[in-house]
């Protein structure tokens, strides 16, 4: 399961109709699966962020942090539009990271905007000296 918030969408939708000035960086964070993000889902604080280490990966507006290869592009087969962020990685320890989630970068971290998030499929955890890499975490728009 992946999609964008109602806070994402809401977002997107200010940015390009009422030309309001996007945040200067997003960041991915890591959060258990004690409280699953939903479209309903507003901040960080509504979810368990996994706290062993600072499990934040940020990103930049701009085409180096979004993978160019997909980069806001148009899919007329299944009518959506699809945009891939770069590979996140996060250095260990990691317990239980069973969802990704992008955010804002509201100085308060709690209150830092939920806009997408992604299902990893299962829990994930890596050592102390080892590394979790997400791939190709995509975004999509889609109409019923």
């Amino acid at each position: 399961m992946a999609g964008f918030t109602n806070k994402g969408k809401a977002k997107l939708l200010r940015n390009l109709f009422h030309s309001e000035t996007p945040p200067t960086n997003l960041y991915v964070y890591l959060v258990t699966s004690a409280v699953v993000p939903v479209a309903d889902t507003n901040t960080l604080s509504q979810l368990t962020e996994i706290t062993e280490t600072s499990l934040e990966f940020s990103l930049s507006l701009n085409t180096t942090d979004f993978d160019t290869t997909v980069s806001a592009s148009e899919d007329d087969t299944n009518d959506k539009g699809v945009m891939k962020i770069k590979d996140c990685t996060f250095a260990g320890p990691v317990t239980d990271a069973r969802y990704a989630v992008l955010v804002d970068d509201n100085a308060t971290e709690g209150s830092r905007e939920v806009y997408c998030f992604w299902d990893l499929g299962s829990n994930r955890s890596v050592s102390t000296g080892q590394t979790l890499t997400l791939q190709d975490l995509e975004m999509n728009l889609l109409e019923p």
